[in-house]
């Protein structure tokens, strides 16, 4: 299904004779977050006006959220893989073109859930990471009374970042996904996908757990100063909007649960499911 691309979105500018050479000055991770971005900052404005060819697309996405690209056979060249293609036209040994796959059609494909049946605004938002994203839905459900501490979202979270197989992230991302739906919070889909890029290779694992973690406090800490009326405290959290960049520095950073420890010769928290 070919659908005419747009001009909204920062991302969704047409493809140039130079986007090969481009691409290959890029790290493989924020190629795969552009070719994601890119992607939906082209289908996503045409949902939202209800344009029926990419209503009719994110309805094929929709099954496949939670499943691994070959597993759909009818959404080959669906969800983000076309743009990743004309990014990578050129020499391709710097990237791990299944990783980048993988990555690009999870992300697309929790998008189309996410977004199903929403039409006030859109789901994929660059201004708000994974981590945060299940910050704000436990901030509402404290709201309604429920222990933050204890909350079973953040225990789902913790459960993403201990998962030790793709399916296993690909079906918790999933269940956050479908929260995330109900309470209309959005969430950045290129900066999943570049972060699902470097999960996949096992010494980048651990850097990606704990972004998610450092996500997660760093929302809580942000909501603490705009609770007291104190101004930002200037931490940069990784501005993926143009580059698709996590921002990770190789430090130490958080674990979700302090409970679980690094291990990062293993490639990050106590393995388990």
């Amino acid at each position: 299904m070919t659908i005419a691309p747009t001009t909204t979105g920062t991302d969704a500018s047409p493809p140039s004779q130079e986007s090969g050479r481009a691409a290959e000055q890029l790290p493989a991770h924020r190629l795969v977050a552009r070719a994601t971005g890119s992607y939906i900052a082209r289908i996503q404005p045409q949902y939202l006006s209800d344009t029926s060819a990419a209503v009719a697309e994110l309805a094929r996405l929709r099954r496949g959220a939670g499943k691994r690209v070959h597993q759909v056979q009818d959404l080959w060249g669906v969800g983000g893989t076309e743009e990743l293609a004309r990014l990578l036209d050129g020499p391709k040994e710097f990237i791990r073109l299944e990783y980048a796959e993988e990555a690009v059609f999870l992300a697309s494909t929790l998008w189309a859930l996410h977004q199903q049946s929403g039409r006030d605004a859109g789901m994929h938002d660059r201004r708000q990471n994974l981590g945060g994203a299940v910050r704000a839905l436990i901030r509402l459900k404290v709201a309604s009374g429920e222990d933050e501490e204890d909350s079973s979202l953040r225990k789902r979270l913790v459960r993403v970042g201990t998962a030790e197989s793709l399916d296993s992230v690909a079906v918790r991302l999933r269940e956050i996904v479908l929260l995330l739906r109900g309470a209309r919070e959005p969430l950045d889909y290129a900066r999943l996908a570049g972060q699902l890029y470097r999960w996949q290779h096992r010494p980048d694992r651990a850097g990606v757990q704990r972004e998610w973690g450092r996500e997660f406090h760093l929302a809580a800490a942000a909501a603490s100063a705009s609770r007291n009326g104190k101004p930002s405290s200037g931490v940069d959290t990784g501005d993926t909007r143009d580059t698709g960049d996590t921002g990770d520095t190789g430090d130490t950073g958080d674990a979700i649960d302090q409970a679980l420890a690094p291990d990062e010769e293993f490639g990050g928290y106590a393995a388990g499911e």
